[in-house]
């Protein structure tokens, strides 16, 4: 997109806002399925730009957010073995487990190191032959090739003390499980430009082919949003679903042949549990044979205390997008960034996060 003066900005958004009320005669709801996608909504002010008819609801495209419990207390069963030194991205300390998060065991005392590239937790495997080191594989298909990465380099380097505890996910089989749930109203989707960046167009095609459902890839601008709107509106209004790609200047329609060849030797697809959906078959990625000796779980037995999560907490449908933050009894209530109850509310792309940051601040053309 070409450096546009702010004038211009205002009227290309204008003009885009205008076509989409018009065309807009019947309610719509549109996904937008990433994280990203739902913070740049609310700083652009876009849902207060279009009309009542269009409904963009958020879906699970935060990848702390659709962490589910069982995982996180495996991080923290782990985190508490004396030989044991865990990595992480900085927005998994405060994700809630059953009893505690990592930020509390930290505190007490647990070697628990932000990491900013997974590369980073080989150098702490080598500055500590004497502990076994276990990086947080968490995120989709834009994360998850540096992770593979990573274990090659592990591989490479003759490192054996290097382990990984996946928890990968794959966007497009949660996308279809949405699809099947009858209590999911959407009648299009906002495609992730970040993970379609490395898939490419292809793994979409199900939407159309087989649920007749408008898709668009779009970016991250104000006007990559509404202009992605303004299609998904259109094939609506025209009754032809189509998958498009608005993104170009990012997505190719074959994705980055590099990364998913990097997942390919390294991962596989594996059935996977989904914070407020449940186990989805081939949702996720488990390592592939000839790197298990680097998985986590095979190599390293830990007990682990499963209870249940908080009853009070609805981030499972705010991630199936059944309901708006608000409408849980625990926003900006019990549940805050600072105290957060439920996963939504930790990362900076959850989406109840970005309701209480955000809330429904206005923004005039």
């Amino acid at each position: 997109m070409k450096n546009l003066t702010v004038e211009e900005v205002r009227q290309s958004a204008r003009s885009l806002t205008n076509e989409i009320s018009r065309l807009a005669n019947r309610p719509i709801r549109i996904m937008e399925v990433c994280g990203t996608h739902t913070v740049a909504i609310f700083k652009a002010g876009i849902r207060q730009l279009l009309p009542e008819q269009v409904e963009l609801v958020s879906g699970p495209g935060c990848p702390v957010c659709v962490t589910p419990n069982d995982y996180l207390d495996t991080a923290i069963a782990y985190s508490r073995k004396q030989d044991v030194i865990i990595t992480t991205f900085g927005d998994m300390l405060k994700v809630p487990g059953s009893t505690s998060t990592l930020l509390l065991e930290k505190a007490q005392g647990a070697d628990i190191r932000i990491v900013y590239s997974p590369l980073e937790s080989l150098a702490v495997a080598t500055n500590n032959p004497d502990k076994k080191v276990v990086f947080l594989a968490v995120g989709f298909e834009t994360t998850a090739p540096t992770a593979a990465a990573t274990v090659l380099a592990a591989e490479q380097a003759g490192l054996e003390n290097f382990f990984v505890l996946t928890s990968h996910k794959l966007v497009p089989p949660a996308l279809k499980a949405l699809l099947d749930d009858r209590t999911t109203k959407v009648d299009g989707f906002l495609l992730p430009g970040h993970v379609s960046a490395v898939i490419g167009e292809q793994p979409y095609q199900f939407l159309i082919d087989e649920y007749h459902t408008p898709a668009v890839i779009g970016g991250f601008e104000a006007l990559d949003i509404l202009q992605a709107v303004y299609r998904l509106v259109k094939q609506l209004d025209e009754g032809k679903p189509q998958l498009e790609n608005h993104y170009r200047r990012v997505v190719r329609a074959a994705g980055n042949s590099t990364a998913r060849a990097v997942l390919e030797k390294v991962y596989c697809p594996a059935d996977s549990n989904w914070r407020g959906i449940g186990v989805i078959p081939y949702s996720g990625l488990a390592v592939n044979t000839d790197y298990r000796h680097f998985d986590a779980l095979v190599n390293l037995p830990v007990e682990v205390e499963r209870l249940q999560e908080h009853k009070g907490c609805r981030c499972g449908e705010v991630l199936r997008g059944m309901i708006k933050p608000g409408e849980c009894a625990l926003f900006s209530k019990l549940c805050t960034p600072e105290h957060p109850v439920g996963a939504c509310m930790v990362s900076v792309e959850g989406t109840c996060a970005a309701w209480f940051k955000y809330g429904a601040g206005r923004w005039q053309l």
